[in-house]
């Protein structure tokens, strides 16, 4: 390997800066003087999104090879390890499951006679991950959006008998859901919960005319091939595969529309009621169904990479800040182009040495934090958030004493920001912490620009929430300290021609006082709350901190 190893020596600049703090108006120290290096975070980067590394996916000799480098600079560091049986790894054991392309089969009977239909061009039937042969069949109900939310007054199981039957549901939430609570009132392992709750033994999925926009059924076949991924519980069976659920499948709309001939209402009926703002109620549908497929299985591996900076407080230090990072990306693309390598430069090798590099600036301070602060690079995340959730379900340190976490993810490093965002802020106490570290680096925090895209539920951090943990999702700010660089066309222009790409690699323009500044943000947030005389807390009446805090 090229990467030099750093010599971790004091530099006696940096240990003069440290020592110079000043007391906040909460009462925290911080240090305004931290200095983030950026030859480091730039090692760092270039190593993490190297060819040799493969992509990193879960599971791959390139992502085992990302995560001993990780640990080595946590050793570095001088940091503790704080994985399984005194390492640095926590190690999880997954389950893949593929399916045989060649074994979906879907048979409807309709008053009009019995039809077969297509794979994949009619439905696509997924692996599932409980059960290598999947054969569901009964008659169907429709079940508006598949959705129980008493917090929203809102159920669509309400008068219907769906005990035995196959659960026909459209995707997606009512339009006047709030979005984050709608994301997780209309997420997947939500519906499939409420349909077991209720007794049904099959789940099928319809679009509707918003979701077809957003992601077109032609675009669902692009992950065909792709395996469906759990992590392995005590027991040795998939966490959270559904298997009280016999199979599933998501329709085309042409076929969707023959389940609803003869119906109390036509499916264009319930499009025009859906456009109209109203949720359709359920009724049974004049059908049944059968529904059957095959999946093989393999087990694989992967690691978590978790180090303790122990606090110096002989009572705090028995609570810790979780920082989390994912290392692992998406590997290899399939793609006949000579350049078939996702890298993941910005997602995420920028966030996991935006994290190293912030561990560093710890474990160089002359006084440590009062609370022990815990470095998390997770696995897994393309796979479904299924490191980070693995850790918060099994954290190796107490659940109760975790009182905040900060999630990393995809960074994007590529103009000099002059704020941050921090998806979930809003949502705790957390808000006026982060707000007062940016203060303290010269930049702001910003509302969520996108509160429609409910960001706050689709990264590592979620894992934490649903363990009931204040947690955010930082990210740099849209707005540019160059007034000649527009923050949100860069950050837009990365999404569209790089995100999930071989194209997200080390050609990509860096702005490195970006990723010094980001550092530094992070570092100030950290110190923030592990020193503040209080453990983060959910705002009064919060949804999120109502339906998960324990």
């Amino acid at each position: 390997m090229k990467i030099k190893s750093i010599s971790l020596g004091l530099i006696g600049t940096i240990m003069i800066a440290a020592c110079q703090s000043s007391q906040t108006n909460n009462g925290t120290t911080a240090d305004l003087n931290a200095q983030a290096e950026v030859h480091r975070i730039k090692s760092h980067i270039y190593f993490l999104a190297d060819d040799l590394l493969g992509g990193r996916d879960t599971g791959s000799a390139g992502h085992e090879i990302a995560s001993k480098y990780i640990e080595s600079e946590f050793k570095k560091y001088g940091l503790s390890p704080a994985g399984d049986e005194g390492t640095y790894f926590q190690r999880i054991a997954f389950r893949q499951a593929f399916i045989d392309q060649s074994s979906p089969e879907l048979i409807i009977q309709t008053p009009k006679g019995e039809k077969s239909f297509d794979y994949p061009k009619d439905f696509i039937a997924y692996a599932n991950a409980g059960l290598e042969e999947s054969l569901v069949q009964g008659n169907l109900v429709f079940a508006g959006y598949g959705i129980t939310a008493p917090e929203l007054g809102h159920d669509d199981y309400a008068g219907l008998d769906v005990k035995g039957k196959v659960i026909v549901a459209l995707s997606g939430k009512p339009v006047s859901f709030p979005s984050e609570e709608g994301a997780h009132f209309g997420s997947g392992a939500e519906k499939r919960k409420h349909a077991i709750a209720n007794g049904a033994i099959g789940y099928v999925t319809i679009p509707t005319p918003l979701s077809e926009k957003v992601s077109p059924y032609l675009n669902s076949l692009n992950y065909l091939h792709v395996p469906t991924v759990r992590f392995l519980g005590n027991d040795g069976n998939p966490v959270g595969a559904y298997e009280e659920l016999g199979g599933g499948a998501l329709l085309h709309r042409d076929v969707a529309a023959q389940l609803f001939e003869d119906a109390p209402m036509s499916l264009e009926t319930i499009y025009a009621e859906l456009e109209e703002g109203r949720t359709p109620k359920g009724f049974d549908l004049p059908a049944s169904i059968k529904l059957s497929s095959k999946s093989t299985f393999k087990q694989i591996t992967s690691p978590n990479v978790v180090a303790m900076l122990e606090g110096s407080d002989p009572t705090l230090k028995n609570e810790y800040v979780v920082y989390s990072a994912h290392s692992d990306h998406i590997g290899f693309a399939k793609t006949v182009k000579k350049d078939n390598i996702n890298n993941g430069a910005m997602d995420n090798a920028s966030g996991t040495s935006v994290m190293l590099e912030t561990a560093r600036l710890f474990s160089q301070l002359p006084q440590r934090p009062k609370r022990s602060i815990i470095f998390l690079a997770v696995t897994g995340e393309e796979k479904g958030l299924l490191g980070s959730k693995y850790f918060a379900q099994n954290p190796t340190v107490p659940a109760e004493n975790i009182v905040a976490n900060v999630n990393l993810d995809m960074p994007i490093l590529t103009y000099e920001f002059g704020d941050v965002i921090a998806f979930g802020a809003n949502h705790s106490d957390m808000q006026e912490s982060v707000a007062l570290a940016a203060k303290n680096v010269g930049i702001e925090l910003s509302p969520d620009p996108w509160p429609q895209l409910a960001l706050f539920t689709r990264s590592d951090h979620y894992g934490f929430v649903q363990q009931g943990i204040p947690s955010v999702f930082l990210v740099p700010g849209l707005k540019s300290a160059d007034p000649d660089v527009d923050g949100s066309k860069q950050f837009n222009n990365f999404l569209a021609t790089h995100y999930h790409k071989p194209t997200d690699d080390l050609n990509q323009t860096f702005n490195w006082k970006a990723a010094k500044k980001f550092t530094e943000v992070n570092f100030q947030i950290g110190l923030t709350l592990s020193n503040q005389p209080k453990r983060s807390q959910w705002n009064e009446g919060d949804f999120f901190g109502g339906v998960f805090s324990k």
